[in-house]
């Protein structure tokens, strides 16, 4: 049994949500290879080989207890996940045309709300959430969170208009950006359904003693799915583009080559990352499991803001949104200690009655 705690809940879902930011970063440092071919290879670290490792690794029985998993669960699980594959790839196309920041804030700020309200809405169970003590405080996280979300969205429109003639110089594309990013949150907000349900396979790895890492018997189902996807896709994609040949191409040293794929495991290990530190978080979050996935979206929010900011997306902005965009982050954190402090608040008063 674990013992809730949200605020150290809370922090896992940071370093989750600080390690999800990161994780397309690496592409700036591969030499001579396309996104896709980056896509392609991380993908295979991000979705196969570290969910794999990482269950191996902090789950006793792990292929016994995938096999004694229901195919119904196993199926649901991995045909969500695979939906998923389509808004990772839409959102992984949006950063070309609108940079991490606004790409984070507007597929994530919508992957928060829908990935979190739709699981309650289809157990029939979010009146029950809802009437909780500490619920109202929750609530009330969750509305600032799109409050800031809307308002990251806002400074987004206003950076468009100040880039002017820098537009083209940044390859900045706001509508095409953000139907990619819209589509990528719609989706997005599938794969929290997908680990709901797989959660008992989760159930079944906590009973073999798992503990703190149950969550890690389910992750590797769902990301299968998403693999899938783009494997097929970005293969596709690679022979009618004529860039698979980059894997072994002929210009690049051997030491380059390892350096991409190096660059690439990187980047699909701190994806893969951002789930194991959210089982950590989420099975310490007491009676509001629920709020993990929008206090998780919200860290990643945050820190791609940051990301952004020491990328330069932001250097040709005026003053004013500038300032919009600090405010809109600012409304972030206090969403994120307010649905802290309401799930701890509930857990207290829970455990006093």
């Amino acid at each position: 049994m674990i013992t809730p705690n949200p605020i150290m809940g809370t922090f896992f879902h940071a370093v989750g949500g600080a390690s999800a930011s990161t994780c397309y970063l690496p592409y700036q440092k591969t030499n001579r290879w396309s996104w896709g071919t980056f896509w392609l290879a991380q993908s295979v670290f991000a979705w196969l080989l570290m969910p794999l490792l990482i269950g191996v690794i902090t789950v006793p029985y792990f292929f016994d207890i995938l096999l004694q998993a229901p195919p119904k669960v196993i199926w649901g699980a991995f045909l969500l996940g695979a939906v998923y594959g389509f808004g990772g790839m839409s959102f992984g196309f949006a950063i070309r045309n609108i940079g991490y920041s606004l790409t984070y804030t507007i597929g994530i700020g919508l992957s928060a709300i829908l990935g979190t309200v739709t699981p309650l809405l289809l157990k029939g169970e979010i009146i029950e959430y809802f009437s909780r003590p500490g619920s109202n405080i929750v609530l009330w996280g969750m509305v600032l969170s799109i409050i800031g979300v809307a308002l990251c969205g806002l400074a987004g429109f206003r950076k468009e208009r100040d880039l002017g003639e820098h537009k083209k110089e940044q390859n900045f594309n706001m509508t095409v950006g953000l139907m990619l990013a819209i589509i990528a949150g719609l989706l997005s907000a599938v794969f929290n359904i997908s680990l709901e349900v797989g959660q008992p396979i989760a159930d079944l790895a906590a009973k073999s003693g798992a503990g703190e890492f149950q969550g890690d018997a389910k992750l590797i189902v769902s990301t299968a799915g998403c693999f899938v996807v783009n494997l097929i896709w970005f293969l596709v994609l690679g022979i009618r583009q004529n860039t698979l040949k980059e894997f072994i191409h002929s210009e690049l040293t051997t030491k380059q080559k390892a350096k991409n794929l190096l660059w690439s495991a990187i980047a699909g290990s701190l994806w893969c990352g951002q789930f194991f530190f959210y089982g950590l978080g989420h099975v310490r979050m007491g009676d509001f499991k629920f709020v993990s996935w929008v206090l998780h979206m919200s860290m990643l929010i945050f820190f791609s803001y940051i990301v952004g900011v020491v990328m330069k997306e932001w250097k040709n902005v005026s003053k004013r949104t500038y300032a919009m965009l600090l405010f809109a982050l600012f409304i972030l954190i206090i969403a994120s200690v307010t649905i802290s402090y309401g799930s701890f608040y509930g857990d207290l008063t829970a455990n006093a009655k």
